[in-house]
């Protein structure tokens, strides 16, 4: 199949196959064209070596199968072990499952991706002598041709913050209903969330109130703007006040969109007498549709990885003993003018005996 344009490289550039796009899609889809992004992804050890292993321990699947790798905007890995035991850098995720799928004995590999990076994933596939295996096809899932009509396997880094921030499943899911043969597998197929109650006084009182007083005026307007921003970063084990509680598990295999939009129940039992700040969310990945599963979990217990945890700041602040409960409800939906946003709500509710401590309340948050 050709997939080239009439240009000198053979490349129809990124903003040539942007024009007309709505401004958030063009906006999300260059902010992958910047190295910074994937020197991130390619120092996050623990997201790759997951990838590398659910292919390299399940050879035997891969064998003889036709892959897609529905790769667009994830960035760029690192490509392990070649053939003469040199480590390759800078290569597209998508190039760098494929290289995994290829050595495992797949038949064909198809990347799809709509970033420019493309370009040079192209040229890494060539050096490495894997053209005839991996066929790269720059563009959105929606609209490229496949050089297959189907596939017996779908691998993809669809993951963002919060899980499903940048909306990336939905086109997985695309692709799953368009090209996967009956009975075929999905790498990876289940993700669960997890809430979980922190104490974070420190950085409440500096980050939101702050804006109580600045310099002797009320700022209270700004106050509510650093509430309803979710703070990505790394929060420490001992910072963890409840119980972790698991909201929902996707099931790749069945999953719709329509799905993504939840809302759902939460309960949490405070370990410790202390204070809950906030609330935290992370998620878990299976690989579990093969003979040796495997699974990584982006928590606060767990190794590091680029996606951290997410910090939603309460309204209150819940004084709870050892073994109170704090139970609310955790709702999520696409933005309806940028469907790459988030809209979260979360409410919650403290019931003590002690009237002074119960408190009842919820936000909203823009993931954006």
């Amino acid at each position: 199949m050709d997939t080239e344009s009439d240009s000198p490289q053979g490349i129809t550039s990124s903003a040539d196959r942007m024009v007309g796009m709505e401004h958030s899609e063009v906006r999300y889809f260059t902010s992958y064209d910047h190295h910074g992004i994937h020197e991130e992804m390619l120092k996050d050890d623990v997201r790759t070596r997951s990838y590398r292993d659910s292919i390299y321990q399940n050879r035997h699947i891969f064998k003889d199968k036709v892959v897609l790798d529905v790769g667009c905007g994830t960035g760029i890995l690192s490509m392990y072990v070649s053939d003469n035991n040199t480590v390759l850098l800078d290569l597209l995720l998508t190039v760098s499952f494929n290289r995994f799928a290829a050595r495992a004995g797949a038949k064909h590999v198809i990347g799809v991706d709509m970033s420019s990076i493309i370009e040079k994933a192209r040229q890494i596939v060539d050096v490495n002598g894997l053209s005839d295996k991996i066929t790269l096809l720059q563009g959105k899932m929606e609209e490229v041709n496949l050089p297959f009509p189907k596939v017996d396997i779908i691998i993809s880094e669809w993951m963002g913050y919060f899980l499903l921030y940048e909306s990336m499943l939905d086109t997985v899911l695309y692709a799953r209903d368009t090209y996967l043969n009956p009975g075929g597998l999905i790498f990876p197929d289940k993700a669960t969330m997890y809430v979980a109650g922190i104490e974070d006084g420190d950085y409440k009182d500096d980050k939101i109130g702050f804006w109580d007083n600045v310099y002797g005026f009320d700022y209270s307007p700004m106050k509510e703007i650093a509430l309803n921003e979710p703070l990505v970063d790394t929060v420490e084990m001992k910072a963890l006040v409840t119980d972790p509680c698991a909201i929902i598990t996707f099931d790749l295999n069945t999953v719709t969109a329509a799905d993504l939009a939840f809302k759902v129940p939460y309960a949490l039992t405070a370990k410790r007498p202390d204070f809950i700040h906030a609330l935290i969310a992370w998620f878990d990945i299976e690989f579990s549709a093969c003979h040796k599963p495997i699974h990584f979990s982006t928590g606060p217990h767990a190794k590091y990885t680029h996606w951290k945890q997410t910090v939603f700041y309460l309204r209150d602040v819940l004084t709870v003993e050892e073994e109170e409960r704090v139970t609310g409800w955790v709702e999520n939906r696409p933005n309806d003018k940028n469907k790459r946003d988030l809209d979260i709500s979360i409410s919650y509710k403290f019931e003590t005996p002690d009237a002074t401590r119960a408190a009842e309340g919820g936000c909203f948050y823009r993931m954006c």
